[in-house]
């Protein structure tokens, strides 16, 4: 558990992200592809319906033994909230009522963002534009672990700890590499997550709180459909930072696993995805690909030649305008 892994820096590359060209190469080849770029007013009532159902177990855990709280907490609640992060990850691109209601999105991404327990979502709609926009990008993309994560944990059980606190790195990254001025829509997203906390205390006790809690802290870090924050972009591969996910799990993720796709076209809903990679199946078929998120977690824990430090990272251009 203590062999330490062989990498000391970032991959740095000077070219661009490969998907702005393949996206233009294919909307060429397949210019039927724009059709499948619309909103996809369907998430706003699965949205709703996984919020009532974290509801019901909130009323269903408050009377159980903590060991039975916290077991269903990560056997259940923990998929649920994990899921809805990537509910929220599509409402971020404005999927449920279409770009020209921005705000609606923004709105329902708070409703969206209840049952997590800490406000998230009008923050990571701004972050993760520019994970797009700058894929990669030193000290804009912080989707890039630090310099101190590829440093400190560099080591088999380091490793295994730092994807149990994954969580809590992705909360703090960004105040350390990106800081961003807070927003009057932040501010509004955390006062309504506080007083909906506040409810779920009184009305339903403590334990509920703690499964909530618990659920969003346990979802986000050891656990299956985690793989995906791992899977995305880490290069297991020399020279590929894109990976696409191809398994079950994309049931319960919005397809989020259809990575390589997502950022080809951050403009198509999760639900038309598995569409453009059948259009352009010679495009996709051939890069590398998963089939196993939790073969994801074991090999990055095990494998000494990977590491939080196994990411492309570029040099700014200096002309970036930011979200």
């Amino acid at each position: 558990m203590g062999s330490r892994v062989s990498r000391e820096d970032f991959e740095w590359v000077y070219t661009d992200q490969p998907h702005a060209n393949r996206r233009r190469e294919i909307l060429a080849k397949y210019p039927e592809i724009k059709s499948l770029m619309k909103p996809d007013p369907n998430l706003k009532w699965i949205i709703t319906v996984m919020l009532l159902v974290q509801l019901a177990s909130f009323y269903l855990v408050k009377d159980l033994d903590w060991k039975w709280v916290i077991f269903w907490s990560y056997v259940f609640g923990s998929c649920l909230n994990h899921s809805m992060t990537l509910g929220i990850h599509e409402i971020s691109h404005n999927f449920p009522f279409g770009h020209h209601k921005a705000l609606w999105n923004r709105w329902f991404g708070i409703f969206a963002n209840l049952p997590l327990g800490v406000p998230y979502s009008v923050s990571f709609k701004r972050y993760h534009m520019d994970h797009h926009r700058y894929l990669g990008a030193d000290g804009i993309d912080v989707d890039i672990p630090t310099d101190f994560e590829g440093w400190f944990f560099c080591t088999t059980f380091r490793k295994l700890v730092w994807v149990v606190l994954q969580p809590l790195f992705y909360a703090f990254r960004p105040l350390l590499i990106n800081p961003k001025p807070i927003t009057s829509l932040e501010i509004i997203n955390t006062v309504i997550q506080i007083i909906f906390d506040i409810i779920v205390y009184y009305v339903f006790g403590v334990k509920s709180l703690v499964y909530m809690l618990a659920a969003s802290l346990l979802g986000l870090g050891l656990h299956p459909i985690s793989g995906h924050f791992i899977a995305e972009h880490y290069m297991f591969l020399k020279g590929h930072e894109t990976y696409s996910y191809y398994g079950p799990l994309n049931l319960l993720t919005f397809n989020v696993g259809y990575h390589n796709e997502h950022h080809d076209f951050p403009n198509i809903p999760g639900k038309n995805l598995p569409l453009v990679r059948k259009i352009a199946a010679e495009y996709y078929d051939k890069l590398p690909q998963y089939n196993s998120w939790i073969k994801v977690l074991y090999d990055f824990v095990m494998d000494d030649t990977v590491s939080p430090y196994s990411r492309m990272k570029r040099p700014p251009k200096g002309n970036e305008i930011l979200e």
